[in-house]
């Protein structure tokens, strides 16, 4: 149901448009003036404001300005008995959708508040599209034919299409992630949104307000209403990664919502009712969290309706070759390379290997290999030379009587070795990213700390 603001001085206009907008199905909210409208918008995230423009105090301009800073996806409707060419100028400049001249006839008003919200419909959901694009066939992104891995696939195939909460265990790089997007691919839910977090990636007031939201004002820095995570993903899929991480805190809010399916924003005074489906993920062993303190049992039998345990890429060796077959034509294409064969010899090195970052890590070798690579075919030697880790020895430093600057000592040695890397792949940065072990992302970040091009 969408929720709308009516903001006019006259009474019994605010009361026809009220009567109007609740027959079409919206649910309405009324402001007597600039203030209550500010006041308003202060307690609730409104889909569209529709606002008279000549009002005693603040004016209408003033509102849609309110508006727009607080919440800019709301949608303002401007509406007067006093047109003028120069106040439609101002609103639409200002980021009012339309302007309704008074007195206007009922069919209008209805059509153009349809059209209005039909339009922000679709942007959201032209958005949700560009996302979805390559995500679509998520199952084919599940690359392997071991046996162990098509159980996963078949108890994927199998859980999809209800709605129960989900409990990925797996180690890093085993393809949590994609797991959980098959899952809402192959749902029902497939046609909504598919929101991701990573619940270790912030501290716990950030992660609150990412997951639930905030009213403009809530704390420092809070300069206008935002949507939270789970409202975003409402009628969707919220992937909830690294859950085991997730602050005992936040751990309290996340059982409320699994709960009451309901929430509220920080600094809100209105609870909001959802539908999402969770599925989380974790590295960890949650149980011995538990026992530790470090994890509510509510919250992990919540969670825990159906496990799906992910078998790391040393215990399905079988896959390896395909995995290097899909990674070769990956980067051949984004390097614009025509590596055209893996000596066998190779294939076998790499079915031996532990891989304790599982295929995220053989990802990175290939990668790596591929950058690095001069011929059409690769065999075991490029390979040994990537798969060779960091020796385990400690850099032995002697620390100066007075001590040292560490934060510039470490800053020097990274861009170093950051120069270094691009040097060796002849300044391709994604080669050079694979050889630090770092994703390209993090990569580029580094770089610009250090001011390199």
């Amino acid at each position: 149901m969408y929720k709308v603001l009516i903001v006019d001085d006259e009474r019994s206009m605010r009361e026809f448009l009220a009567i109007v907008l609740k027959k079409e199905g919206y649910a309405v909210s009324l402001a007597a003036h600039g203030a209550d409208a500010l006041s308003a918008l202060d307690k609730e995230i409104f889909d569209l404001v529709l606002s008279d423009v000549k009002m005693p105090g603040l004016s209408g301009i003033d509102v849609l300005k309110a508006v727009k800073a607080a919440s800019p996806s709301t949608i303002v409707l401007m509406m007067t008995a006093f047109a003028s060419t120069d106040s439609a100028v101002e609103a639409m400049r200002e980021g009012a959708y339309d302007y309704l001249t008074k007195p206007f006839k009922i069919d209008e008003v209805k059509l153009l508040v349809k059209n209005a919200l039909e339009k922000k419909e679709l942007l959201a959901e032209n958005a949700r599209l560009k996302q979805e694009v390559h995500e679509r066939s998520a199952f084919d992104q599940i690359i392997g034919r071991s046996e162990k891995l098509t159980k996963v696939l078949d108890l994927i195939r199998k859980v999809a299409d209800t709605s129960s909460n989900v409990l990925i265990f797996g180690e890093s790089g085993t393809g949590k992630e994609l797991v959980a997007r098959a899952i809402h691919y192959n749902s029902r839910r497939r046609d909504r949104p598919f929101v991701t977090v990573n619940c270790s990636a912030l501290p716990e007031p950030l992660l609150e307000s990412e997951l639930f939201g905030h009213m403009k004002g809530a704390f420092t820095g809070a300069v206008c209403n935002k949507e939270g995570l789970f409202e975003i993903a409402n009628e969707g899929t919220i992937f909830l990664d690294e859950i085991g991480e997730t602050p005992l805190g936040i751990q309290v809010k996340l059982l409320r919502v699994l709960q009451e399916k309901e929430f509220r924003r920080v600094g809100g005074t209105r609870d909001t009712k959802i539908d999402v489906r969770i599925v989380a993920a974790t590295n960890q062993d949650l149980e011995k969290a538990i026992a530790e303190g470090r994890f509510r049992e509510d919250l992990y039998y919540r969670l825990d309706v159906i496990p799906i345990r992910l078998p790391p890429l040393r215990e399905r060796p079988e896959d390896i070759p395909m995995l290097v077959e899909v990674f070769l034509a990956k980067f051949n294409r984004e390097m614009g390379k025509s590596i055209t064969k893996v000596a066998p010899s190779a294939i076998d090195l790499l079915c031996g290997q532990e891989w304790r970052g599982n295929v995220r890590e053989l990802e990175n070798v290939m990668e790596r290999v591929v950058a690095l690579a001069s011929g059409d075919t690769v065999g075991p030697e490029q390979f040994r030379e990537c798969l060779q880790r960091p020796s385990d020895e400690t850099v032995s430093m002697s620390l100066p009587a007075d001590g040292l600057d560490l934060e510039g000592v470490i800053g020097r040695i990274e861009k170093d070795l950051l120069l270094k890397a691009l040097q060796r792949t002849n300044g391709l940065k994604k080669g050079a990213a694979s050889l630090l072990g770092l994703n390209f992302r993090s990569f580029r970040y580094r770089l610009q700390k250090h001011g390199i091009k």
